[in-house]
């Protein structure tokens, strides 16, 4: 009797909700856009508030962070389906009104949205825990509405509670810098005391190193990266060596996790593997302003004995809540930069310039 009221009440708030128009704050992305001539790709707007279907939540943004995966979709690499649409997919927040069919989480409780939005549920990809290879996969903030925006609206089974011990800000980047890092670190086939390198060094690429330091101590790890800062910055959060994407290992590594939105790292990574190594692809999409490159592929020189090339697709709700609990207890922090909603544009533009220590996160 208890449950049939509940519903019946939460029905009945719905109607009430869905016949007032309230409105939010967003930054909406109208077009593809070039980022070398254009400084503001992005737009705020009010737009209707969204509302939540029986199984889904509806969250109140706290904090979003900012992916090289958004300049993907600015630039039209991996371009969303329709316009406008919202980007962002590192989303922190509070739930504030639940769907009717809701059990899993409760208003108030604080949660975490990842790229990862929904999937078919019945392929053979999700049925064996790959859901982030299904035909059907849909992404936070390229296929719906994402987190640069006051709210959204996200399938109880695409959220996940966060961890006391991070702040909002914090929690941001675990949820595709981190978790991609994690998928990519389990790809790699990794052991204790292997050599590992580090092609690129953002949001993910730190938050790697900071978990193989935990689970993996006699490894050592070595970073490629094109910036100084960034050189400076993984030898002090306890990286072996650091030079430039076109500088030789001192050692040569059994496992490269490559970062970058470009082609010459890959090369450059596969002369540095150990027969056997693998190169381990963490990119959506790979930009083409130096594909030439990929003509200096010399069989015998990078890909022979035995050398492998796998890649990192998407996301899987497994990585998000694993790597949550892995990085609650240790626990993981990430180096962060604040900014506010309306000044997301200007962090993409730094994004874009290269301009990287950590994670950019938004605050709404």
């Amino acid at each position: 009797m208890l449950l049939f009221i509940k519903c019946f009440v939460l029905f009945i708030c719905q109607i009430f909700y869905k016949s007032i128009n309230f409105f939010m704050k967003a930054l909406l992305l109208e077009r593809i856009c070039n980022l070398e001539t254009t400084e503001t790709p992005l737009v705020l707007r009010e737009i209707p508030e969204p509302n939540p279907a029986d199984n889904e939540l509806l969250v109140k943004v706290t904090a979003c962070g900012v992916c090289h995966t958004e300049l993907d979709e600015i630039e039209g690499r991996t371009p969303p389906p329709k316009f406008p649409v919202i980007l962002g997919h590192q989303i922190v927040g509070k739930v504030i009104r639940t769907g009717r069919c809701v059990t899993k989480f409760k208003i108030d409780d604080r949660v975490g949205v990842g790229w990862f939005y929904s999937s078919c549920g019945n392929c053979e990809f999700c049925m064996r825990g790959d859901s982030n290879l299904c035909n059907d996969f849909r992404a936070t903030g390229r296929d719906v509405n994402g987190g640069y925006a006051e709210y959204i609206v996200v399938p109880e089974s695409s959220a996940f509670l966060i961890p006391e011990v991070f702040s909002d800000s914090e929690a941001a980047p675990l949820l595709c810098a981190g978790a991609i890092g994690y998928r990519s670190l389990k790809l790699s086939n990794l052991k204790n005391g292997d050599n590992l390198g580090l092609t690129g060094f953002g949001a993910s690429g730190h938050l790697v190193l900071k978990l193989v330091k935990n689970k993996y101590p006699d490894t050592k790890i070595f970073v490629f990266a094109r910036s100084e800062k960034e050189r400076e910055f993984a030898m002090q959060l306890g990286a072996v060596w650091s030079g430039d994407t076109f500088d030789k290992s001192p050692e040569m590594l059994n496992a490269i996790i490559d970062t970058t939105p470009v082609w010459t790292p890959i090369v450059k990574a596969l002369e540095n593997l150990k027969p056997g190594g693998r190169l381990v692809i963490n990119a959506i999409r790979k930009e083409n302003i130096d594909k030439n490159f990929l003509l200096n592929i010399d069989y015998a020189k990078h890909l022979w004995m035995e050398k492998e090339i796998k890649s990192v697709a998407n996301v899987a709700p497994s990585d998000i809540e694993e790597f949550l609990k892995i990085a609650g207890k240790i626990p993981i922090k990430p180096e962060y930069q604040e900014f506010k909603l309306e000044d997301a544009n200007k962090a993409l533009w730094e994004l874009k310039q290269g301009k990287i220590r950590g994670a950019k996160v938004l605050i709404i």
